[in-house]
């Protein structure tokens, strides 16, 4: 199993940068930068709301699960 993250889908769905989307949030544009690739293993409720205010998105819209085959 594994999930995904869209973060870059959402983003450019709302067309709001990288460094803009860190600002609205309080994160660091290097800390959005390792969420958007998939470079780690674990993201805080804190940060997940924030997102999804900064975006008016849900949390599944960020985060997809995936079955491995």
């Amino acid at each position: 199993m594994s999930i995904v993250v869209r973060l870059d889908r959402v983003m450019a769905d709302r067309k709001i940068s990288l460094n803009h989307l860190s600002e609205k949030v309080g994160i660091t544009a290097i800390n959005l930068s390792k969420l958007k690739n998939e470079r780690v293993s674990a993201i805080r409720f804190s940060t997940l709301d924030a997102i999804c205010k900064a975006l008016d998105c849900q949390p599944g819209d960020l985060l997809e699960y995936q079955k491995d085959e």
